[in-house]
Protein backbone atom coordinates (compact mmCIF):
# COMPACT_ATOMS: atom_id res chain seq x y z
CA UNK A 1 0.00 0.00 0.00
CA UNK A 2 2.77 2.12 1.03
CA UNK A 3 4.54 1.46 -2.32
CA UNK A 4 1.19 2.13 -3.91
CA UNK A 5 1.30 5.85 -2.75
CA UNK A 6 4.86 6.40 -3.91
CA UNK A 7 4.25 5.78 -7.05
CA UNK A 8 1.21 7.76 -7.08
CA UNK A 9 3.15 10.50 -5.64
CA UNK A 10 6.00 10.19 -8.45
CA UNK A 11 3.77 10.28 -11.33
CA UNK A 12 2.30 13.51 -10.00
CA UNK A 13 5.58 14.85 -9.21
CA UNK A 14 6.79 13.91 -12.92
CA UNK A 15 3.34 15.95 -14.07
CA UNK A 16 3.98 19.22 -12.62
CA UNK A 17 8.12 18.78 -13.85
CA UNK A 18 6.84 18.69 -16.97
CA UNK A 19 3.87 21.62 -16.85
CA UNK A 20 6.96 23.84 -15.44
CA UNK A 21 8.98 23.09 -18.15
CA UNK A 22 6.55 23.92 -21.06
CA UNK A 23 5.31 27.06 -19.02
CA UNK A 24 8.43 28.53 -17.88
CA UNK A 25 9.75 31.72 -19.28
CA UNK A 26 12.04 31.44 -22.80
CA UNK A 27 14.64 33.37 -24.06
CA UNK A 28 16.90 32.93 -27.33
CA UNK A 29 18.93 34.90 -29.44
CA UNK A 30 15.55 35.52 -31.70
CA UNK A 31 12.71 36.12 -29.01
CA UNK A 32 12.95 37.70 -25.56
CA UNK A 33 10.06 37.44 -23.54
CA UNK A 34 9.50 38.82 -19.67
CA UNK A 35 7.28 38.45 -17.42
CA UNK A 36 6.11 41.39 -15.02
CA UNK A 37 5.13 40.99 -10.96
CA UNK A 38 2.04 43.32 -9.67
CA UNK A 39 4.66 45.86 -8.41
CA UNK A 40 6.07 46.29 -12.47
CA UNK A 41 4.25 48.84 -14.47
CA UNK A 42 3.65 48.80 -18.10
CA UNK A 43 6.31 51.69 -19.74
CA UNK A 44 4.26 54.48 -21.74
CA UNK A 45 4.45 54.03 -25.67
CA UNK A 46 6.65 57.02 -27.30
CA UNK A 47 4.77 58.39 -29.72
CA UNK A 48 6.13 57.79 -33.13
CA UNK A 49 7.09 60.96 -35.28
CA UNK A 50 4.30 62.90 -36.92
CA UNK A 51 5.11 64.04 -40.73
CA UNK A 52 2.44 66.91 -41.95
CA UNK A 53 3.37 68.15 -45.59
CA UNK A 54 6.39 66.42 -45.23
CA UNK A 55 7.61 68.08 -41.58
CA UNK A 56 8.34 66.73 -39.24
CA UNK A 57 5.82 68.26 -36.78
CA UNK A 58 6.46 66.20 -33.51
CA UNK A 59 6.68 68.53 -30.61
CA UNK A 60 4.53 71.52 -32.63
CA UNK A 61 1.47 72.91 -32.34
CA UNK A 62 -0.84 72.62 -35.48
CA UNK A 63 -2.74 75.60 -36.33
CA UNK A 64 -5.24 74.96 -38.60
CA UNK A 65 -7.78 77.79 -40.66
CA UNK A 66 -8.98 79.33 -43.94
CA UNK A 67 -8.06 82.98 -45.19
CA UNK A 68 -10.76 85.35 -44.15
CA UNK A 69 -12.23 88.28 -46.66
CA UNK A 70 -9.07 90.87 -46.98
CA UNK A 71 -6.66 88.71 -45.29
CA UNK A 72 -2.90 88.98 -46.54
CA UNK A 73 0.04 87.33 -45.17
CA UNK A 74 1.12 89.37 -42.68
CA UNK A 75 -2.55 89.73 -41.40
CA UNK A 76 -2.81 86.17 -40.84
CA UNK A 77 0.85 85.70 -39.27
CA UNK A 78 0.90 88.52 -37.15
CA UNK A 79 -0.69 87.02 -34.07
CA UNK A 80 1.59 84.20 -34.18
CA UNK A 81 4.30 86.84 -33.70
CA UNK A 82 6.05 86.47 -36.79
CA UNK A 83 8.27 89.90 -37.00
CA UNK A 84 7.03 92.31 -39.41
CA UNK A 85 10.81 91.77 -41.66
CA UNK A 86 10.62 88.18 -41.97
CA UNK A 87 7.04 88.39 -43.24
CA UNK A 88 8.43 91.03 -45.64
CA UNK A 89 11.09 88.80 -46.72
CA UNK A 90 9.07 85.75 -47.28
CA UNK A 91 6.61 88.20 -49.47
CA UNK A 92 10.09 89.29 -51.48
CA UNK A 93 11.33 86.20 -52.12
CA UNK A 94 8.27 84.05 -52.66
CA UNK A 95 7.06 85.34 -55.84
CA UNK A 96 9.18 82.83 -57.87
CA UNK A 97 7.19 80.35 -56.25
CA UNK A 98 4.43 81.58 -55.46
CA UNK A 99 3.21 85.15 -54.94
CA UNK A 100 1.87 85.81 -51.94
CA UNK A 101 -0.79 88.52 -53.58
CA UNK A 102 -2.48 85.78 -54.71
CA UNK A 103 -3.73 84.35 -51.07
CA UNK A 104 -7.51 84.02 -51.63
CA UNK A 105 -10.67 83.66 -49.45
CA UNK A 106 -12.00 80.44 -48.17
CA UNK A 107 -8.24 79.21 -49.13
CA UNK A 108 -7.05 76.39 -46.26
CA UNK A 109 -3.68 77.47 -44.32
CA UNK A 110 -2.03 75.64 -41.61
CA UNK A 111 0.76 77.15 -38.78
CA UNK A 112 2.91 75.26 -36.93
CA UNK A 113 4.80 77.13 -33.89
CA UNK A 114 7.16 75.56 -31.04
CA UNK A 115 4.82 77.41 -28.40
CA UNK A 116 2.38 80.12 -27.24
CA UNK A 117 5.12 83.06 -27.02
CA UNK A 118 7.72 81.68 -29.72
CA UNK A 119 7.64 83.36 -33.28
CA UNK A 120 5.39 80.54 -35.84
CA UNK A 121 7.96 78.31 -37.89
CA UNK A 122 5.95 77.59 -40.69
CA UNK A 123 2.89 78.43 -42.86
CA UNK A 124 1.72 76.22 -44.94
CA UNK A 125 -1.13 77.63 -47.94
CA UNK A 126 -3.08 75.23 -49.95
CA UNK A 127 -3.79 77.10 -53.16
CA UNK A 128 -5.75 74.45 -54.65
CA UNK A 129 -6.85 70.83 -53.05
CA UNK A 130 -3.90 69.30 -55.06
CA UNK A 131 -0.96 71.36 -54.09
CA UNK A 132 0.92 72.95 -51.21
CA UNK A 133 3.23 76.16 -50.45
CA UNK A 134 5.74 75.59 -47.55
CA UNK A 135 6.71 78.63 -45.90
CA UNK A 136 9.68 78.06 -43.32
CA UNK A 137 9.74 81.18 -41.60
CA UNK A 138 13.15 79.94 -39.64
CA UNK A 139 15.48 79.31 -42.73
CA UNK A 140 12.94 81.59 -45.26
CA UNK A 141 12.97 78.89 -47.21
CA UNK A 142 9.77 78.14 -49.87
CA UNK A 143 8.92 75.64 -52.15
CA UNK A 144 6.03 74.07 -53.66
CA UNK A 145 4.86 70.46 -53.66
CA UNK A 146 2.11 68.28 -54.35
CA UNK A 147 -0.04 65.92 -51.70
CA UNK A 148 -0.17 61.85 -52.43
CA UNK A 149 -2.61 61.15 -54.73
CA UNK A 150 -4.68 58.39 -55.02
CA UNK A 151 -6.84 57.32 -58.58
CA UNK A 152 -9.66 55.02 -59.34
CA UNK A 153 -11.47 53.63 -62.46
CA UNK A 154 -14.79 54.74 -62.60
CA UNK A 155 -17.85 53.72 -65.03
CA UNK A 156 -21.21 56.11 -65.90
CA UNK A 157 -23.78 55.91 -68.35
CA UNK A 158 -26.61 57.00 -69.15
CA UNK A 159 -29.54 58.61 -71.77
CA UNK A 160 -29.74 62.16 -73.79
CA UNK A 161 -33.06 63.66 -72.12
CA UNK A 162 -31.81 67.75 -72.98
CA UNK A 163 -28.04 67.73 -73.44
CA UNK A 164 -24.82 66.10 -73.06
CA UNK A 165 -23.81 68.57 -70.59
CA UNK A 166 -27.31 68.63 -68.56
CA UNK A 167 -27.91 64.94 -69.02
CA UNK A 168 -24.04 64.50 -68.08
CA UNK A 169 -24.16 66.20 -64.74
CA UNK A 170 -27.49 64.06 -63.77
CA UNK A 171 -24.86 61.17 -63.60
CA UNK A 172 -22.69 62.55 -61.57
CA UNK A 173 -20.02 63.25 -64.50
CA UNK A 174 -17.98 66.72 -63.88
CA UNK A 175 -17.26 69.41 -66.26
CA UNK A 176 -13.49 68.05 -67.04
CA UNK A 177 -15.01 64.70 -68.10
CA UNK A 178 -17.78 66.39 -69.93
CA UNK A 179 -14.67 67.96 -72.17
CA UNK A 180 -12.77 64.95 -72.50
CA UNK A 181 -15.50 63.02 -73.87
CA UNK A 182 -16.99 65.76 -76.39
CA UNK A 183 -13.02 66.11 -77.52
CA UNK A 184 -12.86 62.60 -77.70
CA UNK A 185 -16.23 62.37 -80.26
CA UNK A 186 -15.28 65.78 -81.85
CA UNK A 187 -15.51 64.37 -85.22
CA UNK A 188 -17.76 61.63 -84.81
CA UNK A 189 -20.43 63.25 -83.18
CA UNK A 190 -22.57 66.45 -83.78
CA UNK A 191 -22.93 67.47 -80.25
CA UNK A 192 -25.28 70.14 -81.61
CA UNK A 193 -27.99 67.86 -82.77
CA UNK A 194 -28.25 65.17 -80.36
CA UNK A 195 -31.79 63.35 -80.36
CA UNK A 196 -33.45 62.43 -77.32
CA UNK A 197 -32.75 58.98 -76.71
CA UNK A 198 -29.57 58.90 -77.57
CA UNK A 199 -26.87 57.16 -75.01
CA UNK A 200 -24.04 57.42 -73.31
CA UNK A 201 -21.19 54.79 -71.55
CA UNK A 202 -18.12 55.81 -70.35
CA UNK A 203 -15.07 54.24 -67.99
CA UNK A 204 -13.08 56.85 -66.57
CA UNK A 205 -10.08 57.40 -64.27
CA UNK A 206 -10.22 60.06 -61.00
CA UNK A 207 -7.97 61.47 -59.07
CA UNK A 208 -8.22 61.75 -55.21
CA UNK A 209 -6.40 64.12 -52.70
CA UNK A 210 -7.49 63.04 -49.20
CA UNK A 211 -10.25 61.10 -50.27
CA UNK A 212 -11.67 63.95 -52.65
CA UNK A 213 -12.13 64.21 -56.58
CA UNK A 214 -9.50 66.59 -57.79
CA UNK A 215 -9.58 65.35 -61.58
CA UNK A 216 -9.98 63.39 -64.38
CA UNK A 217 -7.10 61.69 -65.23
CA UNK A 218 -8.50 60.15 -68.51
CA UNK A 219 -11.20 58.40 -70.21
CA UNK A 220 -9.82 54.90 -70.54
CA UNK A 221 -13.24 53.61 -72.87
CA UNK A 222 -16.25 54.80 -74.43
CA UNK A 223 -19.24 54.49 -76.25
CA UNK A 224 -21.68 56.43 -77.51
CA UNK A 225 -24.88 55.54 -79.75
CA UNK A 226 -26.57 58.54 -81.53
CA UNK A 227 -29.99 57.57 -83.68
CA UNK A 228 -28.88 53.91 -83.14
CA UNK A 229 -25.53 54.28 -84.78
CA UNK A 230 -23.00 52.87 -82.06
CA UNK A 231 -19.73 54.67 -81.95
CA UNK A 232 -17.40 53.10 -79.66
CA UNK A 233 -13.68 54.93 -78.66
CA UNK A 234 -11.63 51.71 -78.06
CA UNK A 235 -8.18 52.34 -76.65
CA UNK A 236 -5.06 50.91 -78.29
CA UNK A 237 -1.39 51.58 -78.94
CA UNK A 238 0.17 51.62 -82.05
CA UNK A 239 3.43 52.93 -83.19
CA UNK A 240 4.15 53.76 -79.56
CA UNK A 241 0.96 55.60 -79.62
CA UNK A 242 -1.82 54.72 -77.48
CA UNK A 243 -4.48 56.46 -79.46
CA UNK A 244 -9.08 55.61 -79.59
CA UNK A 245 -10.34 53.83 -82.46
CA UNK A 246 -13.84 52.53 -83.28
CA UNK A 247 -15.06 49.03 -83.92
CA UNK A 248 -14.11 49.03 -87.54
CA UNK A 249 -10.45 50.31 -86.38
CA UNK A 250 -10.43 54.07 -87.66
CA UNK A 251 -8.76 56.46 -85.68
CA UNK A 252 -11.17 58.84 -83.82
CA UNK A 253 -7.85 61.15 -82.86
CA UNK A 254 -8.30 64.17 -86.38
CA UNK A 255 -5.77 66.79 -86.99
CA UNK A 256 -7.62 69.10 -85.32
CA UNK A 257 -10.26 69.55 -82.21
CA UNK A 258 -13.49 69.37 -83.28
CA UNK A 259 -13.92 73.05 -81.42
CA UNK A 260 -11.68 76.06 -80.06
CA UNK A 261 -13.64 76.05 -77.20
CA UNK A 262 -14.39 73.46 -74.13
CA UNK A 263 -18.00 72.04 -74.33
CA UNK A 264 -19.94 75.35 -75.33
CA UNK A 265 -23.04 76.69 -77.10
CA UNK A 266 -22.78 77.43 -81.49
CA UNK A 267 -24.55 80.85 -81.57
CA UNK A 268 -23.97 81.52 -84.90
CA UNK A 269 -23.05 79.78 -87.82
CA UNK A 270 -21.09 80.09 -91.26
CA UNK A 271 -23.73 81.93 -93.83
CA UNK A 272 -23.16 83.71 -96.55
CA UNK A 273 -25.55 86.00 -95.74
CA UNK A 274 -26.37 87.02 -91.78
CA UNK A 275 -28.29 90.06 -90.10
CA UNK A 276 -25.28 92.03 -88.59
CA UNK A 277 -26.19 92.26 -85.24
CA UNK A 278 -23.51 95.75 -84.87
CA UNK A 279 -23.48 96.66 -88.41
CA UNK A 280 -27.28 96.42 -88.59
CA UNK A 281 -27.00 94.82 -92.25
CA UNK A 282 -27.35 91.88 -94.40
CA UNK A 283 -23.37 90.44 -94.94
CA UNK A 284 -21.64 87.31 -94.88
CA UNK A 285 -20.49 85.59 -92.27
CA UNK A 286 -17.91 83.33 -92.87
CA UNK A 287 -17.00 82.20 -89.19
CA UNK A 288 -18.60 80.03 -86.57
CA UNK A 289 -19.47 81.83 -83.36
CA UNK A 290 -19.42 80.04 -80.11
CA UNK A 291 -21.22 82.10 -76.88
CA UNK A 292 -19.34 81.81 -73.70
CA UNK A 293 -18.37 83.91 -70.55
CA UNK A 294 -15.70 85.84 -70.92
CA UNK A 295 -12.46 85.10 -69.57
CA UNK A 296 -13.58 81.30 -71.07
CA UNK A 297 -10.27 79.83 -72.56
CA UNK A 298 -9.61 79.87 -76.10
CA UNK A 299 -7.44 76.76 -77.74
CA UNK A 300 -5.59 76.51 -80.40
CA UNK A 301 -7.46 73.57 -82.66
CA UNK A 302 -4.07 72.32 -84.01
CA UNK A 303 -0.47 72.51 -84.05
CA UNK A 304 0.85 75.73 -86.04
CA UNK A 305 2.64 79.29 -85.95
CA UNK A 306 1.13 82.33 -84.99
CA UNK A 307 1.24 84.56 -87.80
CA UNK A 308 -0.87 87.60 -86.28
CA UNK A 309 -1.46 88.50 -82.66
CA UNK A 310 -3.10 91.92 -82.31
CA UNK A 311 -5.99 94.22 -81.65
CA UNK A 312 -8.09 95.62 -84.59
CA UNK A 313 -11.09 97.98 -84.70
CA UNK A 314 -13.15 94.94 -86.33
CA UNK A 315 -11.95 92.02 -85.02
CA UNK A 316 -10.96 93.35 -81.53
CA UNK A 317 -7.96 91.63 -79.99
CA UNK A 318 -7.17 88.38 -82.17
CA UNK A 319 -4.81 85.41 -83.47
CA UNK A 320 -4.32 83.80 -86.49
CA UNK A 321 -2.27 80.72 -86.98
CA UNK A 322 -1.17 78.83 -89.97
CA UNK A 323 -0.93 75.08 -89.46
CA UNK A 324 0.11 73.78 -92.94
CA UNK A 325 0.24 74.67 -96.20
CA UNK A 326 -3.19 73.95 -96.46
CA UNK A 327 -5.08 75.27 -93.56
CA UNK A 328 -5.17 78.35 -91.12
CA UNK A 329 -7.58 79.15 -88.49
CA UNK A 330 -8.22 82.57 -86.80
CA UNK A 331 -9.91 83.54 -83.33
CA UNK A 332 -11.38 86.95 -82.94
CA UNK A 333 -13.25 89.31 -80.02
CA UNK A 334 -10.70 88.26 -77.44
CA UNK A 335 -10.68 90.01 -73.81
CA UNK A 336 -7.02 89.59 -73.71
CA UNK A 337 -4.58 87.44 -76.29
CA UNK A 338 -2.48 85.14 -73.92
CA UNK A 339 0.92 85.13 -72.70
CA UNK A 340 3.67 84.82 -75.12
CA UNK A 341 1.06 84.59 -78.06
CA UNK A 342 2.75 86.75 -80.52
CA UNK A 343 3.83 86.56 -84.17
CA UNK A 344 6.24 83.60 -84.76
CA UNK A 345 5.44 81.67 -81.82
CA UNK A 346 4.79 77.67 -81.98
CA UNK A 347 1.71 76.33 -80.30
CA UNK A 348 0.45 72.75 -79.69
CA UNK A 349 -3.19 71.27 -80.14
CA UNK A 350 -5.13 72.15 -76.91
CA UNK A 351 -2.65 75.42 -75.84
CA UNK A 352 -4.66 78.36 -74.83
CA UNK A 353 -4.24 81.42 -76.95
CA UNK A 354 -6.52 84.01 -75.36
CA UNK A 355 -9.61 84.45 -73.54
CA UNK A 356 -13.37 85.02 -74.78
CA UNK A 357 -14.59 88.68 -74.88
CA UNK A 358 -16.28 91.03 -76.84
CA UNK A 359 -13.63 93.34 -78.15
CA UNK A 360 -14.40 95.01 -81.34
CA UNK A 361 -17.48 94.74 -83.57
CA UNK A 362 -19.07 92.80 -80.78
CA UNK A 363 -22.73 92.50 -79.09
CA UNK A 364 -21.20 89.87 -76.60
CA UNK A 365 -18.83 87.70 -74.93
CA UNK A 366 -18.42 85.26 -77.73
CA UNK A 367 -15.32 84.11 -80.31
CA UNK A 368 -16.09 84.13 -83.76
CA UNK A 369 -13.78 80.87 -85.48
CA UNK A 370 -12.61 81.17 -88.80
CA UNK A 371 -11.11 78.49 -90.55
CA UNK A 372 -9.32 79.06 -94.49
CA UNK A 373 -8.46 75.97 -96.61
CA UNK A 374 -5.84 76.07 -99.32
CA UNK A 375 -6.57 80.21 -99.14
CA UNK A 376 -10.09 80.30 -98.78
CA UNK A 377 -12.93 80.64 -96.06
CA UNK A 378 -14.39 78.00 -95.73
CA UNK A 379 -17.58 76.52 -92.89
CA UNK A 380 -15.82 74.76 -90.44
CA UNK A 381 -18.65 72.58 -89.24
CA UNK A 382 -18.68 70.77 -92.79
CA UNK A 383 -15.38 69.93 -93.29
CA UNK A 384 -13.93 66.37 -93.43
CA UNK A 385 -10.69 66.59 -91.39
CA UNK A 386 -8.89 63.62 -92.35
CA UNK A 387 -8.20 60.76 -89.64
CA UNK A 388 -4.85 59.35 -88.22
CA UNK A 389 -3.44 56.01 -89.43
CA UNK A 390 -6.25 53.55 -89.00
CA UNK A 391 -5.12 50.33 -87.42
CA UNK A 392 -2.35 48.69 -89.87
CA UNK A 393 -3.05 45.11 -90.95
CA UNK A 394 -0.22 43.46 -88.79
CA UNK A 395 -1.71 45.18 -85.77
CA UNK A 396 -5.65 43.71 -86.78
CA UNK A 397 -5.87 40.73 -84.79
CA UNK A 398 -4.55 42.42 -81.68
CA UNK A 399 -6.74 45.20 -81.95
CA UNK A 400 -10.09 42.55 -82.18
CA UNK A 401 -8.37 40.79 -79.10
CA UNK A 402 -8.67 44.24 -77.90
CA UNK A 403 -12.27 45.21 -79.08
CA UNK A 404 -13.95 41.87 -77.87
CA UNK A 405 -12.46 42.75 -74.41
CA UNK A 406 -14.05 45.93 -74.20
CA UNK A 407 -17.30 45.49 -75.50
CA UNK A 408 -17.96 43.13 -72.50
CA UNK A 409 -16.87 45.45 -70.68
CA UNK A 410 -19.23 48.09 -72.20
CA UNK A 411 -21.70 45.73 -71.85
CA UNK A 412 -21.53 45.19 -68.26
CA UNK A 413 -22.07 49.37 -68.09
CA UNK A 414 -25.60 50.01 -67.74
CA UNK A 415 -28.01 52.78 -69.25
CA UNK A 416 -30.85 53.43 -66.39
CA UNK A 417 -33.58 52.76 -67.49
CA UNK A 418 -32.42 50.55 -70.32
CA UNK A 419 -33.31 47.33 -71.88
CA UNK A 420 -30.09 45.63 -70.81
CA UNK A 421 -30.71 42.76 -72.79
CA UNK A 422 -31.07 44.65 -76.12
CA UNK A 423 -28.12 47.08 -75.68
CA UNK A 424 -25.57 44.00 -74.87
CA UNK A 425 -26.81 42.30 -78.00
CA UNK A 426 -26.28 45.32 -79.87
CA UNK A 427 -23.18 45.75 -78.95
CA UNK A 428 -21.58 42.40 -79.00
CA UNK A 429 -22.83 41.77 -83.04
CA UNK A 430 -21.80 44.97 -84.59
CA UNK A 431 -22.47 45.23 -87.77
CA UNK A 432 -19.40 44.53 -90.44
CA UNK A 433 -17.81 46.14 -93.29
CA UNK A 434 -18.16 44.45 -96.51
CA UNK A 435 -14.94 42.73 -97.14
CA UNK A 436 -14.01 42.84 -93.68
Amino acid sequence: MKKKWIGMLALVGLAAAIFLFQNRPFSSDKSKLTTLSESDSIPEAVAPDRFLYGIDVTGLNIIEGTVNKNQTLASILSPFNVPYQIIDAIAKKSKEVFDVRGIATNKKFTVLTSGDSVPARFFIYEPNPAEYVVFDLDSLEIYKAEKPAEYRTREAAGMIETSLYVDMIKQGIGPDLIDLFADLYGWSVDFQRLQKGDKFKVQFEEKLIDGEVVGITDIKLAYFEHMGEPYHAIPFEQNGELNFFDQHGESLKKAFLRDPLKYSRISSRYSLRRFHPVQKRYKAHLGTDYAAPTGTDIRSVGDGTVVEARYTSANGNYVKIKHNGTYTTQYLHMSKIGKGIKPGTRVRQGQVIGYVGSTGLATGPHLCFRFWKNGRQEDWLKEKIPPSEPILPQNRMAFEDKKAEALKLLAAILVPGENQELIAQKQEILPQRSGE
